[in-house]
Parts: C-alpha cells; sequence; structure tokens
C-alpha cells in the first residue's frame, strides 16, 4: 500500500529506518478507537457536504467490518501497515475500494491519534477506578472483621501507640479513594476532542467540531467549557492527559506499595501479624521451609517501572517545539505498560489482602506498656498540668521503668510520687484497674474524635467508606446510561 505521506518521496525506506519509525506492533492496541474516531468523521464529513451520504454509509459498513475483525481475532497486520492508522484505512479499501480515500479528507493523523489516544485514556481510566475499588472493598470487609483487633500504632518503624486493625486497613483505603477521585479529575481533562485541528492549523472543510466531540462521548462540561480543544496547535501536541494519566497510576503504585511494605513486615517471623494466603505466596527453590509473600514483594516493585514510565514521558516532552513531533510516538508503550501493570497488580493485592489470616492475638502480644506513656501525660494534663511538663515527667517514667527492667505499669505509687506529687493512686486507671493485664483497648477507646481509632469512630469511618463507594457506583451507572 502506498504510504499516506510517501507523495514527496521517490527513495525507499531503509528497512532500519522502516522498523525504527514503524509504530504498528504497540499502536495497534488503539485500533477500537481509531475505527470509532473514524465513523465518526465520516459521518461528520457527510453532515459537511464533502462527501455524500452513500459514500459516508459505505465507510461507515466498511469501518464496521473492520472493527469486527479486529474483535475476533481475524485482522491481519501487513508489511505495509507502519501504524494503526495505516492498517484500519488498507483493510478499509480492501472493503470499500477507492472511496476509502475520502476518509481523510482535512484530517491529519496528528489529530487522528491524538483522539485516538483519549479515547483510549477515557476507557482506561474507568477500568483503573474498577480495580482500585477492588482493594479498597477487601481493606473494607477486613476492617469489619477486625473494629477492635488492637495493635501496636507505628512511627520511624517504631511502637508509638495502641491502634486497631480496622483502623490501620482504613488509612489505606482513603489512599485509594484519593487515587480514584484523581483519575476522576483527569478524565474531565482528557474529556476533550482535539479532532478537526488537522495537522497543526485546523480543519478547512466546515466540520462541526462540537457534533464530532458529542458523537465521540467527549464530555468537558465539568469543567466549564466545550468539550473541543480551543486551539489546534495545542490539539494535536497537547500530551499533558497522559503525563496526569501516568502520575496517577505512579502515584497509586506508592500507594501500592507502601501497603506491601508494610504487610511483608507484618507477616515476618518477627511479628507475625499476618498470614498470606498460599495463594499469592511462593516457595524457596532451596530452603524448604520458605512461604515468601511475592505477590507483596512485585507490588513493591512495580512501583518503580510506573514511576520510571511517568518520567520517561516527561522527560520527551520538556524540550518539544509546538505542534506535534515524532518524539510523541514516545506516549504510547510507557502508558500501555503502566496500564497493564496496575491492571494485573490492583486485582492481586486485592486477592492477597481479601485472603489475608490476621493474628490478632500476635499484635496484641505485641504491645507494651511504654506505648501507654502518652496516655500518663494526658492523665496529668487533666489535671491541670500544662503538656509540655507532662510529657517531661511522663518520659521520666519511662527511664525509670527502663532503669529498673520493668514496664511502666510496674511502678508503684511511691515511684509516681518521687516523679511528682501530681501523681495520685488513680494513676493505675491509665493502666486498667486490673494492674496484672493493662488495658490497651482503655487508651484505644480514647481516640474517640472523628477519624481516631476508636472502635466507635472506626464504626463511623466505615459507613462513611461504604457511602464513598456507593456514590461512586452511582455515578458510573448513570455515566454509562449517558
Amino acid at each position: 500500500m502506498t504510504k499516506l505521506w510517501g507523495g514527496r518521496f521517490s527513495g525507499e525506506t531503509d528497512a532500519l529506518m522502516k522498523r525504527f519509525n514503524d509504530s504498528i506492533s504497540f499502536d495497534i492496541r488503539l485500533w477500537e478507537a481509531d475505527i470509532q474516531g473514524s465513523i465518526a468523521y465520516a459521518n461528520a464529513l457527510a453532515k459537511a457536504g464533502v462527501i455524500t451520504k452513500k459514500e459516508a454509509a459505505a465507510l461507515v459498513k466498511g469501518l464496521r467490518a473492520v472493527h469486527r475483525e479486529f474483535a475476533s481475532g481475524a485482522f491481519v497486520v501487513k508489511d505495509g501497515d507502519e501504524d494503526i492508522h495505516t492498517a484500519v484505512e488498507r483493510r478499509l479499501k480492501e472493503i470499500v475500494g477507492d472511496v476509502a480515500g475520502k476518509l481523510h479528507t482535512g484530517r491529519s493523523r496528528n489529530d487522528q491519534v491524538a483522539t485516538d489516544m483519549r479515547l483510549f485514556c477515557q476507557s482506561a481510566i474507568e477500568n483503573l477506578k474498577s480495580k482500585i475499588e477492588l482493594v479498597q472493598a477487601a481493606l473494607l470487609a477486613q476492617a469489619e472483621r477486625h473494629i477492635s483487633s488492637v495493635m501496636p500504632g507505628y512511627t520511624h518503624l517504631q511502637r508509638a501507640q495502641p491502634i486497631t486493625f480496622a483502623h490501620w486497613c482504613l488509612s489505606y483505603f482513603w489512599q485509594f479513594g484519593r487515587d480514584a477521585e484523581r483519575l476522576e479529575d483527569c478524565a474531565k481533562r482528557t474529556s476533550v476532542s482535539p479532532l478537526g485541528s488537522g495537522a497543526l492549523a485546523g480543519n478547512p472543510f466546515d466540520i462541526d467540531r462540537l457534533a464530532l466531540a458529542h458523537e465521540l462521548g467527549f464530555d468537558a462540561s465539568t469543567n466549564n467549557q466545550l468539550p473541543i480543544t480551543n486551539n489546534s496547535l495545542d490539539g494535536v501536541s497537547d500530551r499533558d492527559f497522559v503525563a496526569e494519566l501516568l502520575f496517577c497510576c505512579a502515584l497509586t503504585g506508592v500507594h501500592l506499595s507502601r501497603l506491601a511494605e508494610d504487610l511483608i513486615v507484618y507477616s515476618t517471623a518477627e511479628f507475625g501479624f499476618v498470614t498470606f494466603d498460599d495463594a499469592y505466596s511462593t516457595g524457596s527453590s532451596l530452603m524448604p521451609q520458605k512461604k515468601n509473600p511475592d505477590a507483596m514483594e512485585l507490588a513493591r516493585g512495580k512501583s518503580g517501572r510506573l514511576i520510571g514510565n511517568l518520567m520517561s514521558l516527561l522527560t520527551v516532552l520538556k524540550g518539544l517545539p509546538m505542534t506535534y513531533n515524532k518524539d510523541l510516538q514516545e506516549d504510547k508503550e510507557g502508558l500501555f505498560d503502566s496500564l497493564d501493570t496496575l491492571g494485573l497488580t490492583l486485582p492481586v493485592v486485592a486477592g492477597a489482602i481479601g485472603t489475608l489470616r490476621v493474628n490478632a492475638h500476635k499484635m496484641h502480644a505485641a504491645l507494651d506498656p511504654a506505648m501507654l506513656a502518652t496516655d500518663v501525660a494526658e492523665y496529668l494534663v487533666r489535671k491541670g498540668v500544662p503538656f509540655r511538663e507532662a510529657h517531661h515527667l511522663s518520659g521520666r517514667a519511662v527511664a525509670l521503668a527502663e532503669g529498673r527492667g520493668v514496664g511502666i505499669d510496674a511502678l508503684d505509687l511511691d515511684d509516681w510520687h518521687s516523679i511528682s506529687p501530681r501523681f495520685d493512686v488513680d494513676i493505675a486507671g491509665v493502666f486498667g484497674y486490673e494492674r496484672e493485664a493493662v488495658s490497651y483497648e482503655q487508651s484505644v477507646a480514647s481516640r474517640d474524635v472523628m477519624g481516631g481509632t476508636s472502635p466507635r469512630a472506626v464504626k463511623e469511618q466505615i459507613k462513611q467508606a461504604k457511602r464513598w463507594l456507593q456514590t461512586r457506583h452511582r455515578t458510573q451507572v448513570a455515566s454509562r446510561k449517558t
């Protein structure tokens, strides 16, 4: 097939240059978006009187036939197909004849690929949001089961204060919630049509760009703007939406990595807080006793490639002059890789969390009376002692207990009086009235503000999380109906 751009050239393209230049090996994934855009453009050409309704009908019928071939896996890429656009147009001509040559009237591969990428990204965003919700649902289910399971909370990986496992789960639920919200926001700026921008200067055939945008499902109304690009130069060269989507993928990967790191640590014999199901673990080729958290380690590792794909595109974009440059061909492989990586990682992580065995007794056993030192300071605050002084006095109690090799709860009233006369017999209440069994649950219950770790606050947080998911589902259903 004659190249779309070949009229000015008399020599053959070097074989290695052809291989270097062609993108069909990866941009074939845009086939559905490309055909969707071409069908809409054929109709727009007819409405503008550039082609007849009969010609438009033939083009649409032929494009739908090409769509069926792709959908069934019957489409065959041929040697002259340098990209998805060439491949579709070549096959269309084989089906409908020379009228296929009219489809490209006034349209450039520049605005064509920009449109394809936006359509593709819109679909990808919806897919990612649904998979993020799988992880959120798994975290929420674990939270509901462990509202009262007390564990150490950490800062600097040092025991800090008692919290509940439910509260820990929900901390990640909200991180992934922000990831989904960022994707929703990204979708607004993605849902803008560049079609009709031509190569760079616009379309000369009175194409109705607004009608085209609506037919393709672009809707930027939430941004208080028309769903078309405002400038043809920007329309063909803009890849901000790809960079933004890659950022969303990268930050989701970072959150997955943090979650994985926690669970990897918690699954060690030294902690023993959780046990991974065999379905999400692997063994050692040498050591028979090993059960490795490979699902989490891979989730942690794959965050690196997600960050790398973002950095790669930003580096490509940073020095480009207006308008389209072939460098922009590099916007696809990293994007596809990030979408594939997250598309597989998210369901695996959801499965690993959903089947996770939580060893609540091990969590409770890891609690240390010293973790109630803040409660001791708060005891003094309630007696009118300024917090900075209370903090200092509580620290002296910790040092005294450490010097004796006992827990802070083992100090007697004389010990407390030696630190400050503000301490009284009711200091025992900080540790629970049964001195032989420290009540960490009491400390947890005292953190009863909104967003706190008390069982009551966590139950309310679970209700909020469920409402958050339900709101997303209603929005998605309404969007699909529209």
